[in-house]
């Protein structure tokens, strides 16, 4: 067995190494290895893979083997020589033609969200997103340094599509919704979780309410959006008035957002809200200590480097819908790794009425409460 110290130094190593692996699976991702795989009609070797991609033998033959090891790929020997093909895993979830693929959200942690992280020092200094650093673009409206190009903007929502294609029915189901006829998606972007939503519930119309930019790019390179319960709305939520809903979807976005920023939009939604409306809000949760999940707790360094907020515990987030007026917030767990918190608007104030005698007399008050129970 080895000794604690030999454990320990296993353990720095392996931390170590870690963006190592991130960098193989990235590569594998953006030469095209799994899709090239995917579409041959047998496993290949590694001279094969270098031929057809355009690359090094020496540098593929390397970059095959490690994905063996990594269990992204599966190796067979046939007469001394290696022949690759994808595992479950890789045609699951990194294949293009694959419905849950999130290669484009890879491609997006590798080409946006790795260059911030080479900052984190900085960013732990500083407290505060490190764009300019990385790219050169000042970050004081946060969306624009986000969406810094088109093509940058287009990855991004691409990516949320990979997302939601994995989680989106389940943070969806979490709560029934059948009741909340008309949704409203804010930041809804591409129109992924709209999609999963009237698929889920068909007696709901969604409305995805972004900014301009984002709703051109929807209805120019998402093709799904024919769906005629589906419709798109250009504004920004902190400014322009919201679209009217039975319920507001908040779905990663609170925590790209200070607390002040997130009272300041739920406080909108509350105003904007039908009586006995709602808004679910789905995020990835830290635990009440703020001490793990280490996913959570790493997705919360990633709003430092990349946004202006941070990820929070359940209790941490119903203190923000209390505050916007919310009542009765609940929180459910779903298979992956988002929770979903589900909160009504308080009915409007009490309203006092008074009543007059003609000749005098006592006055008579009366309390009605408006609103739904």
């Amino acid at each position: 067995m080895n000794s604690p110290e030999d454990q320990a130094y296993d353990l720095l190593n392996t931390y170590a190494n870690g963006f190592m692996v991130s960098q193989v699976l990235f590569a594998a991702c953006e030469l095209g290895v799994f899709d090239l795989l995917a579409e041959a009609l047998e496993p290949l070797d590694s001279a094969a893979v270098a031929a057809r991609l355009g690359t090094s033998s020496h540098g593929t033959e390397l970059l095959l083997d490690t994905c063996v090891s990594l269990k992204l790929l599966r190796v067979e020997m046939r007469e001394g020589k290696a022949f690759y093909g994808n595992t479950e895993l890789s045609s699951t979830y990194l294949t293009r033609a694959s419905p849950t693929s999130q290669r484009n959200m890879l491609l997006y942690m590798a080409r946006t969200t790795y260059l911030c992280w080479a900052h984190l020092a900085e960013a732990v200094r500083e407290g505060k997103n490190q764009y300019l650093k990385a790219f050169g673009v000042p970050s004081e409206e946060l969306f624009t340094a986000i969406y810094r190009s088109e093509g940058e903007r287009l990855q991004f929502m691409r990516g949320l599509q990979d997302v939601w294609s994995v989680n989106g029915r389940s943070v969806l189901a979490a709560f029934d919704l059948s009741p909340f006829p008309l949704i409203c998606d804010l930041g809804g972007c591409s129109g992924a979780l709209a999609k999963e939503c009237v698929s889920l519930y068909p007696g709901c119309q969604v409305t995805v309410f972004d900014i301009p930019e984002v709703v051109q790019t929807a209805k120019k390179h998402f093709p799904f959006l024919e769906e005629e319960r589906i419709s798109f709305r250009e504004g920004d939520f902190f400014k322009d008035p919201l679209p009217e809903a039975d319920l507001y979807i908040l779905a990663r976005v609170l925590h790209d957002w200070s607390d002040e920023k997130c009272s300041q939009l739920l406080a909108r939604i509350h105003q904007a809200c039908k009586p006995g409306g709602g808004v679910l809000v789905i995020e990835t949760l830290l635990d009440a200590d703020g001490r793990g999940p280490l996913t959570a707790q790493l997705y919360s360094l990633n709003m430092l480097v990349q946004t202006e907020g941070r990820e929070r515990s359940a209790a941490q987030y119903r203190a923000l819908l209390a505050r916007a007026g919310f009542r009765d917030p609940r929180s459910r767990g779903t298979p992956g790794r988002y929770r979903a918190l589900l909160a009504r608007a308080h009915p409007p104030a009490a309203a006092a009425l008074t009543w007059r005698p003609p000749h005098g007399g006592p006055v008579l008050v009366a309390v009605l409460q408006c609103g739904l129970i």
